[in-house]
């Protein structure tokens, strides 16, 4: 696989929060050793020549000469490059920058990922990838500077033909918006959460918020929110005398056999059996 990547040095200007950190021309040589992998910053991908697909978490979507590939920060992916038609792409990695997709109708667009053919209305978006790379690989004054100015006008493109929204995410404001979401979770458990109210509190992508809290965290806003919900049943099993079925509501669990099961999951005895221990503990 012949690999060409031009890191970048300086920050981005004062009135962005986000950064071009590299840009990279990849080229299929029978050596592509395709492994899923996360970045911390976003991708975007101009396939120049052949054929192959992006294995998405466990989703795979095909991809071919002039397609336009955008991968959010977070998303587990791969690049799979057909053998009789090899890839050749290149692609950008930009950190504080996320995509909202507005009506869900582009492949993958529900997993953090954008496909868009290039080949009629938008073949100019190749010239702007390309011209980046030109620029770097000539190692031009002011190159970099040239690069930035470049992206700005490639995402307003992308803005102005699609359905899609663009965002900057400082990670600053994700890692405040991480705890934040923290403690929203660990103060109202006992609420109806889900993955869309939690979105709506961050202003954040709801599959970037998640991946970004992942990453933050160690696991996701759902699980958070049940070691949360488990961590507070446990304390009334031990210190009051409220029902199983009392206790699962008072935590916040939707029901009280779902409770059972992710008790049991996450303590390794049921509720009661806990809460037994808890009295055995105190006698002694």
């Amino acid at each position: 696989m012949g690999t060409s990547i031009y890191p970048f040095k300086q920050a981005s200007a004062a009135d962005s929060h986000s950064r071009l950190l590299s840009i990279t021309h990849s080229r299929y040589e029978n050596d592509w050793h395709s492994q899923p992998h996360i970045h911390p910053f976003t991708e975007l991908f101009y396939v120049k020549d052949g054929a192959g697909s992006f294995l998405v978490e466990e989703q795979e979507y095909a991809i071919q000469k002039d397609d336009f590939v955008i991968v959010n920060a977070g998303i587990s992916h791969t690049e799979i490059s057909s053998a009789s038609v090899p890839l050749e792409y290149v692609s950008i990695a930009v950190e504080g920058f996320a995509f909202s997709h507005r009506e869900g109708n582009s492949p993958g667009g529900n997993r953090g990922l954008i496909i868009l053919s290039c080949r009629d209305e938008q073949k100019d978006l190749l010239f702007y990838m390309s011209a980046m790379l030109g620029e770097m690989e000539e190692k031009n004054q002011d190159s970099e500077r040239v690069c930035r100015n470049l992206l700005e006008v490639l995402i307003i493109k992308l803005i102005r033909r699609t359905n899609f929204a663009f965002e900057e995410t400082p990670s600053v404001q994700i890692n405040k918006e991480c705890v934040k979401i923290k403690r929203y979770i660990e103060a109202n458990y006992i609420q109806d959460i889900t993955l869309d109210s939690l979105a709506e509190l961050s202003h954040l992508n709801k599959y970037y918020m998640a991946h970004a809290f992942t990453m933050h965290c160690g696991c996701s806003p759902i699980r958070y929110l049940c070691q949360t919900r488990i961590k507070a049943s446990k304390e009334l099993l031990a210190n009051t005398d409220y029902s199983i079925t009392e206790v699962a509501h008072f935590s916040g669990f939707s029901s009280q056999s779902y409770f059972a099961q992710c008790f049991l999951k996450s303590c390794g005895l049921t509720a009661s059996a806990y809460r037994k221990a808890c009295k055995r503990r105190a006698v002694k």
